[in-house]
C-alpha cells in the first residue's frame, strides 16, 4: 500500500470499487489478497501507511462485510509540525481499535535542532540526500526552531523533547524511531521515561495554535 511519487498531496493507490480511475487498485481486491496471506500463514495481521480517514473506514467497512481481515494498524507521520492525525484519524482509530504506529517523530531530524538557522551539518540526512520536502515548507523552519527552543527552555535536548511528546500521546501505540549511533538510540528509548507535564503540553499547544501544521 503506497502513495504516488509526489512528496505532498499525493493520492493513495486504492479505490472504492472495481473500474476505478487512474489505475487504482480496488480496496476489496486488496483486502482479498491480505485474506489469502493470513489464511496461508504468511502474515498474522496487516496495516496501512499514509492513509486517510476515508481509506481507513473503507477498509474497515469491507472487512466487516467479510471480504477479508480487519485493519490492525496505521503507520502515519506524527510530530510537532505534523499533527494532522488529530483532526479526524484519532477518533476513527480509537473507535475502530486501529493502532497508530507514528513515524518520523523527529521530522526527519528537523526537531533535533541540528538544522536550526539553516545549518546543514556534514554527513546529515539533509546534506546527503536533500529529500526533506515535507519538512522544508515555507513556514517550517520558523516552527521547528520554536519547538526546539521550547525544548531547551525545559532543560531538554530537542530530540528527547520531541520523542517524549509523541510517546506521551494516548492515541500512539508505538513510535517508530531511527538512529545512526548508539547514543541516539539510547536517547530515543529514554524518552519513554520522561514525565510529560501539563506545562509542557500547554506550551506546545500555544505554538501549535500559532503555526498549525506547517508540514502535512
Amino acid at each position: 500500500m503506497g502513495r504516488q511519487s509526489e512528496p505532498r498531496g499525493a493520492v493513495p493507490l486504492r479505490a472504492d470499487s472495481a473500474g476505478a480511475p487512474g489505475g487504482e487498485t480496488p480496496i476489496p481486491e486488496t483486502l482479498a489478497v491480505f485474506d489469502e496471506l493470513v489464511k496461508a500463514g504468511k502474515i498474522r495481521h496487516f496495516g496501512l501507511s499514509n492513509e486517510s480517514s476515508w481509506g481507513v473506514m473503507r477498509f474497515i467497512a469491507e472487512a466487516d462485510k467479510g471480504v477479508g481481515p480487519r485493519l490492525a494498524s496505521l503507520q502515519n507521520a506524527y510530530n510537532f509540525v505534523n499533527r494532522g492525525f488529530e483532526v479526524n484519524l484519532a477518533e476513527v482509530c480509537e473507535r475502530e481499535q486501529v493502532s497508530l504506529l507514528a513515524y518520523s517523530p523527529l521530522a526527519q531530524g528537523y526537531l533535533t535542532g541540528k538544522y536550526d538557522h539553516g545549518a546543514r551539518p556534514q554527513g546529515s540526512r539533509s546534506q546527503l540526500f536533500n529529500r526533506g520536502q515535507r519538512y522544508e515548507t515555507p513556514n517550517a523552519a520558523e516552527a521547528q526552531l520554536e519547538y526546539n527552543e521550547l525544548a531547551r527552555s525545559f532543560g531538554m535536548e530537542p530530540a528527547l523533547f520531541a520523542n517524549a511528546y509523541v510517546t506521551s500521546r494516548p492515541f500512539v501505540t508505538s513510535s517508530i524511531i531511527g538512529a545512526t549511533t548508539l547514543p541516539q538510540l539510547e536517547m530515543a528509548l529514554s524518552s519513554a521515561d520522561v514525565v510529560w507535564s501539563e506545562d509542557m503540553q500547554k506550551a506546545v499547544d500555544a505554538i501549535h495554535q500559532r503555526v498549525g501544521n506547517p508540514c502535512p
